[in-house]
């Protein structure tokens, strides 16, 4: 067995092989275009085609494809084979420079909101040079942005490539006026944690709600779940031990940071986190994480659920996501050093970050936006909907003393004693975290936790990076423009954006529902709640002004996104109201008639026996359980009429223009018309859910959680 760094990024074209199989000349190039941004010559990129191929070729790989990330939440690739013809009916294997920097998929089959028409078929993917090649599977994947026709971005990858660029740009300007001149460029780096459920595959096919919605629609409470809080960080059973084991040989080959691993809190969830990197590549590599994680499940007689919320009763599943800025000299701009106080530079890329939050809420809110993750925000195991900033009480008593113009005494350190002289002691950090707060500041970078654990992180780190440019646009506008002492100037910018900004901070309990009043009402941020509600916030002009500012949408691409989004919405809501339909029809009331019949058979039974036995609890479970019967058959004759009534009104209004609002209003309503039958129908269904499941499920706390339903 090979040991772990001979192991780790094996299946990779990365620096490392590129040394070793470029010219010096082509190595030197193409590094220029990474860093610089500067124009790939055809000539270098044919010379790196034929190093990728034989590389390629060596470790087992037949083809090759175009890896992108279209709006289908999803990646996407379309295989090619290297082979070619050869004189007397031979073949070679080849790769040009043409086919490695672009390729041509069909961009009507995508999601495109109104960009592209069905007959309009021809689209491009461009080689992103900045995330490295890698084999999956025999196939040499080249991650590759996506775009129409027209040149509009018709994926995830290019948007978020270009917020980089708008933070770089005004960043590099802040640093400037510091007096940093030698640094040349600014990235964003992330570390997403990525929770997940694991279930018994043989249980998952017993479910067509976890089949076809990712989510139980219904179910029976097992009599233990996550109360006794004994799942959290406990001994990991081997079964599972075993899947982790071969997902980080499967993740460490492509290059991916996999490093901390763990239960999480509810039965059968659990976590793994990877150590950051540049935002793009670290998008890249969470995608590539989700991928292979239900692959490598599959072989273990596993299926990993990625939902939000795919039971009720027990915690939902997120994605934290790690935020911070750094410089290519190896300073991380969110370090606030010993003295935090008197760092103007850290000051002011903070108050950047906070300003950007406050500023654009709304942004961050609908980055986050979807069917699965509304049932897990605000729920008492992750963040509310309302996005407040957490900076601890070092930071807050910094800026509250510069707010003031009051003197500012520091913070004590403190040792930590256990009471044992066996055990160390060590100095205690200056703050407490904050589990409870959707944008937490943790030491020296942001962690986003709103984020869903089946979302790309594409998204929320294009409006994180965009928000936070735009900040820095205005702080170097305004320090460029001053004529007095630059030093003054600072001190009263940040002064005034301490003032200006201070309502989005808030240290407490953020699931207290005082905070949610005070938070709505006396501060004025925002609670959008729902999907529909979030989607509104892109449309607003001066959000759809500031994208556009940074050229990182255009107004058509920003209007295509919120129809992809929305119709998403929709479609993800009408598949489970059509799921319900038919798991109600099919199989939970046929169950419930079927143990009402038998409860008559035995009242009778037993009536031929003694005549005057008087069968009550048997008579009134037989009562109760026919009356939700017959109660559920009525409702679920009603759904269907709900679903068609809401498709036919969403196809007869006009496109585009409020068409996906309507469709999402139109959901709601049959979704809160048809909630009271399916709360009958759950109450009916629980006993004969029992009754089927207590033969298999009983002994398996797997079982148990299929037996369990989303609200």
């Amino acid at each position: 067995m090979s040991t772990i760094p001979e192991l780790f990024g094996s299946m990779v074209f990365d620096d490392k092989v590129m040394r070793a199989r470029l010219s010096a000349d082509v190595y030197h190039s193409l590094k220029d275009t990474i860093r610089k941004g500067k124009k790939l010559d055809l000539s270098v990129a044919n010379a790196v085609a034929d190093a990728m191929c034989a590389w390629a070729v060596e470790n087992g790989a037949t083809h090759f494809t175009h890896w992108f990330q279209p709006l289908t939440g999803i990646t996407a690739e379309k295989h090619e084979s290297f082979l070619s013809p050869a004189p007397d009916s031979h073949v070679i294997m080849k790769f040009s420079g043409k086919e490695l920097i672009q390729g041509e998929p069909d961009a009507s089959s995508f999601p495109s909101g109104g960009l592209r028409a069905t007959f309009e078929a021809r689209g491009y993917t461009a080689w992103d040079p900045t995330s490295y090649a890698f084999i999956k599977e025999k196939t040499l994947c080249i991650p590759t942005a996506f775009c129409s026709y027209g040149g509009e971005a018709l994926d995830k990858k290019t948007p978020l490539l270009r917020s980089m660029e708008a933070l770089n740009r005004q960043a590099l300007r802040v640093l400037g006026l510091f007096g940093n001149h030698e640094v040349q460029r600014v990235v964003t780096n992330v570390g997403p944690e990525q929770e997940y459920f694991l279930v018994d595959r043989d249980m998952y096919l017993k479910r067509k709600d976890l089949i076809y919605t990712g989510r139980t629609l219904f179910g029976a409470k097992p009599p233990k779940g996550q109360e006794l809080e004994d799942h959290y960080f406990g001994a990991i059973k081997p079964r599972v031990k075993a899947f982790m084991e071969e997902l980080n040989e499967e993740l460490w080959k492509l290059g991916i940071y996999a490093k901390t691993e763990h239960n999480e809190v509810a039965p059968c969830q659990h976590e793994l986190a990877p150590i950051f990197t540049v935002t793009n590549v670290a998008a890249d590599h969470n995608q590539l994480t989700m991928e292979i994680m239900k692959k490598v499940a599959r072989r273990h007689g596993l299926v990993c659920l990625l939902h939000e919320k795919p039971f009720a009763g027990v915690n939902g599943s997120g994605k934290h996501n790690n935020w911070s800025m750094a410089t290519d000299t190896g300073v991380n701009l969110l370090s606030p050093g010993d003295t935090p106080y008197e760092n103007a530079q850290f000051l002011l890329f903070l108050l950047a970050v906070i300003k950007a939050v406050d500023e654009y809420q709304g942004l961050l809110r609908l980055s986050v936006a979807s069917a699965g993750n509304d049932h897990r925000l605000g729920a008492n195991e992750a963040p509310p909907a309302v996005i407040s900033i957490f900076l601890g009480d070092e930071l807050s008593a910094v800026l509250d003393a510069i707010e003031t113009d009051s003197p500012y005494a520091g913070t004590e350190k403190r040792r930590i004693r256990l009471g044992a002289d066996v055990l160390p002691r060590f100095n205690r950090d200056t703050t407490d975290r904050n589990r409870t707060s959707p944008f937490a500041f943790t030491g020296n970078k942001f962690e986003f936790r709103m984020v869903g654990s089946n979302d790309s992180i594409s998204c929320a780190n294009i409006m994180i990076n965009a928000a936070v440019a735009e900040a820095l646009r205005q702080f170097a506008d305004t320090l460029e423009g001053c004529t007095g002492d630059f030093d003054t100037s600072l001190h009263e910018l940040i002064r005034e954006n301490i003032t200006a900004h201070k309502r989005i901070l808030f240290n407490g309990n953020g699931y207290d529902e005082s905070w949610i009043r005070e938070a709505t009402e006396e501060r004025g941020l925002l609670n959008l709640r729902t999907t529909p509600d979030a989607l509104q916030m892109v449309l607003v002009p001066e959000n759809m002004e500031m994208l556009q500012r940074h050229q990182i949408f255009s107004e058509a691409e920003i209007r295509s996104r919120y129809e992809i989004t929305m119709e998403n919405y929709v479609r993800t809501v009408r598949i489970e109201a059509l799921t319900m339909v038919d798991m109600a029809r099919k199989e939970i009331l046929p169950a419930v008639l079927h143990f009402t019949g038998d409860l008559a058979c035995e009242i009778s039974e037993k009536k031929k026996a003694v005549a005057v036995l008087p069968c009550r609890a048997e008579t009134k479970l037989k009562t109760s359980r026919y009356r939700l019967s017959s109660s559920g058959t009525n409702c679920s004759g009603k759904w269907p009429r709900c679903v068609c009534s809401a498709t036919r009104r969403r196809r007869s209004l006009p496109r585009p223009t409020g068409r996906s609002r309507h469709m999402a209003i139109c959901c709601l309503a049959y979704k809160r018309r048809m909630q009271p039958c399916a709360e009958l129908l759950v109450l009916s269904a629980n006993r004969a859910l029992r009754q089927s499941c207590s033969g298999a499920c009983s002994s398996s706390s797997t079982g148990d959680m299929t037996r369990r339903a989303s609200p």
